[in-house]
């Protein structure tokens, strides 16, 4: 009796596990994901806000640090052309120096890397870490949100006036 009973306790839970659903093959996606991450720096060192734009979704968010959020596609542009011309005028370069994880679970993937600003001079003036979240959309795979700080600590704040 109790060797009918593990049989057929057996068999259930290689029935069970057979038929359990297989984890989809997401390498293809990862791939072009860390492929893809070095693009938003080069777009964004050529000046082209619009095309950095153009990465996100229209209901994009970037939380970029010490500035509000830009929510969706034309807001992200105004921040990223205001950005650009800023680093620009200071002579700084913005370099994606290494893509740290890539992954993706269901509808939505991750990349996450450092990031080294530099000056004209090669001196690096911040370094620091970016997180962006992906969500599929016809065949692409845009941005939903983004989001960077620094590995630095924040500049000294002025000494007060003395008093007079």
């Amino acid at each position: 009796m109790h060797i009918l009973r593990n049989t057929l306790i057996a068999t259930a839970l290689c029935t069970l596990t057979a038929c359990a659903p297989k984890a989809p093959d997401t390498a293809a996606d990862v791939a072009t994901l860390k492929a893809e991450a070095p693009t938003w720096f080069k777009l964004y060192n050529a000046g082209d806000a619009a095309g950095v734009a153009a990465l996100y979704a229209e209901d994009g968010v970037v939380l970029a640090p010490g500035a509000p959020a830009a929510v969706g596609r034309a807001a992200i542009q105004g921040f990223i052309a205001s950005d650009i011309a800023a680093s620009k005028a200071a002579g700084l370069t913005n370099t994606g120096s290494e893509v740290t994880d890539v992954g993706v679970a269901g509808d939505m993937a991750w990349v996450t890397g450092a990031y080294v600003v530099t000056d004209a001079s090669g001196a690096t003036v911040d370094k620091g870490k970016y997180m962006t979240i992906y969500r599929p959309a016809n065949g692409k795979w845009p941005i939903i949100r983004d989001t960077w700080n620094s590995d630095m600590p924040p500049a000294a704040a002025p000494a007060p006036a003395p008093r007079t």
